[in-house]
């Protein structure tokens, strides 16, 4: 969330921001309602120095004038409509502030749609195959060990199931890269629940905008997660956290789920945009000074799981029209996928700066007795496990419809190094 004194103060910076993102926010009427609480709250100070003025002369009075108590009755109750309405415009205020995306980084390259995004840097060879490569859904299939006929049937479209050797695979990746990102990369590990309250995805951005994306049990007003960057930020909410504790990493693994409203027609087979599946989420509570060094170094211990795997990728600097609404600045490693020919979106790097922190009012206190400032937060993928079973399954694919395991999941599978047919 941008803070009321940044639009007021700042409001042409952040008109300027809403245009490079190609979208809009109600600023003129956040201006006009902050004018008018402002001119509300001046009315009743000058209402409330009248009242006490009055009151201490009457209280040196031994007969005090009806007509001046009933006129203070009357001021009284001026006072008390002008505060109702103060608040009714401070909770309007409130919902609006929530509208308005937050500024881009003057890094951050001016663009119309993705195909302005720009490829920072690459890693790795895709494979030479002697033969054609086939995409993950066909692989999947070949080896009898993804089901996508039987998810549908149990629960609809973009669903699917893993079996044998696959589920163990995916088992396998969920292990692996927490324990990459705790021994190596400095995060203590968390598990959330899965269900969060409104307050929680407002607090990271999800509501109010985006609620048709979010699955919701309707009875409690609790939602399934969507990532664990949401009840992992939320663990602060409402928090000062004192002088060096920061910075906190924290890496998670949860299953989330999307109903992915506004990707029709996109990715629709396989396993890369679906309604429920698993991910690896890092999470960082920053000082403002160091955020944007901290996004470097989430972005390659993102980039150190694909390495590991050797999994050829690029990175990709997101133009300000491919940010998304939370973040000032954001990459996207993307996996190389043989069997598609195309580089893939397997993780999202982001810096929001102290934009979730207002919405969930995360301070710290930099030094014992000074006032409290917002952190910063950034959160990425550790990675998403289906898209990085999905790519292994078509980097490491075989001419005779194996595949092989890479050499750092083979001890987490018990040693096996190859998957065959069932």
């Amino acid at each position: 969330m941008l803070s009321l004194k940044l639009i007021r103060e700042n409001t042409q910076l952040v008109r300027d921001a809403l245009a490079k993102r190609g979208e809009t926010a109600p600023i003129d009427e956040i201006i006009r309602l902050d004018e008018e609480r402002r001119r509300i709250l001046s009315e009743v100070e000058g209402l409330r120095a009248r009242r006490n003025a009055v009151s201490q002369q009457l209280a040196k009075m031994k007969d005090k004038p009806p007509e001046t108590i009933a006129e203070m009755r009357r001021v009284g109750d001026e006072i008390k409509a002008l505060d109702v309405k103060a608040d009714e415009i401070q909770s309007n205020l409130d919902y609006l502030l929530l509208l308005v995306p937050n500024i881009p980084d003057e890094s951050v390259p001016v663009g119309k749609d993705e195909s302005d995004n720009v490829v920072v840097r690459t890693w790795g060879e895709p494979p030479k195959l002697d033969f054609t490569p086939l995409p993950h859904w066909d692989i999947g299939e070949r080896l009898g060990m993804i089901d996508f006929a039987r998810g549908v049937k149990i629960s609809g479209a973009r669903f699917y199931v893993l079996k044998g050797m696959l589920a163990r695979m995916e088992r396998a990746i969920i292990d692996w890269m927490p324990d990459l990102h705790t021994s190596e990369h400095g995060y203590s590990e968390v598990a959330p629940p899965y269900l969060v309250k409104r307050e929680s995805m407002i607090g990271t951005g999800q509501l109010p905008k985006f609620e048709e994306d979010a699955y919701r049990v309707s009875d409690e007003d609790l939602f399934l997660v969507p990532t664990a960057e949401v009840p992992v930020t939320n663990l602060y909410r409402d928090e000062i956290l004192e002088p060096g504790t920061l910075p906190i990493y924290h890496v998670s693994y949860t299953a989330c789920f999307r109903k992915e409203a506004g990707a029709a027609g996109r990715d629709t087979r396989g396993m890369i945009r679906v309604h429920q599946f698993d991910k690896v989420e890092m999470v960082k509570f920053v000082e403002p000074g160091t955020s944007y060094e901290e996004l470097e170094r989430l972005v390659d211990n993102a980039e150190e799981v694909l390495r590991r795997l050797r999994i050829p990728y690029q990175v990709k600097l997101m133009c300000t029209a491919d940010l998304g609404f939370t973040a000032a600045k954001k990459y996207d490693p993307e996996a190389w996928f043989p069997g598609q020919d195309k580089y893939i979106e397997i993780s999202s790097c982001s810096n929001f700066t102290d934009f979730q922190a207002r919405r969930a009012n995360i301070r710290y206190r930099p030094a014992a007795g000074e006032k409290p400032e917002f952190v910063h937060t950034l959160n990425g993928s550790g990675l998403a496990v289906g898209r990085t079973l999905a790519a292994i399954l078509e980097n490491y694919q075989q001419a005779d419809g194996s595949v092989v395991i890479p050499e750092v999941l083979r001890p987490y599978v018990g040693g096996k190094e190859i998957i065959e047919p069932a």
